[in-house]
């Protein structure tokens, strides 16, 4: 007969029986128990670090792997889709055309395509050069018109079938 270890509680002598009558249960395979440590545990036959030695790095602040079976995310996406609707609105394509640029240079960063962000960056700088081009044509059209009053004075004349109010 050999005695219980002392050093650890509730140790049964080899071929007893447990009080109760009946043997104890295994945990089945892949729950804590059967050689897998519970969440928070330290794993059996790893060891703890050393004093003084760091954990492992946790992951930089906003870069945590994505939810299983889901792709990554693209962190430029949201600014090549906000680039390309402003980039249909005149003046705004500017911001449109800088915020598809902004999209796509961090859409690279990580390695993944994006082609809402081109189609801003196209749609944005088509946009801005003929917004460009319109307001040059109306600004020489309206330093003509001052031009012609500043010669003709006030009120309202007639140059070549041209009719011009001035005031």
């Amino acid at each position: 007969m050999t005695t219980p270890d002392p050093y650890t509680p509730g140790t049964p002598e080899p071929g007893a029986t447990p009080p109760g009558g009946t043997e104890p249960q295994q945990p089945a395979a892949g729950q804590p128990g059967q050689g897998q440590p519970y969440p928070g545990q330290q794993a059996p036959g790893q060891p703890y670090p050393a004093p003084g030695q760091a954990y492992p790095a946790a992951p930089p602040a906003g870069q945590y792997a994505p939810a299983y079976g889901q792709p990554p995310q693209n962190p430029g996406k949201t600014l090549g889709i906000v680039g390309l609707v402003l980039g249909f609105f005149g003046p705004l394509s500017l911001v449109g055309l800088i915020l598809s640029i902004v999209g796509l240079v961090k859409s690279r960063k990580v390695g993944q395509p994006n082609g809402v962000a081109v189609a801003g960056i196209i749609v944005s700088g088509l946009v801005l050069l003929g917004t460009i081009i319109v307001g040059i044509v109306a600004g020489i059209g309206i330093a003509h018109v001052i031009e012609t009053c500043g010669d003709l004075g006030p009120g309202t004349h007639s140059v070549d079938g041209v009719t011009y109010t001035c005031s």
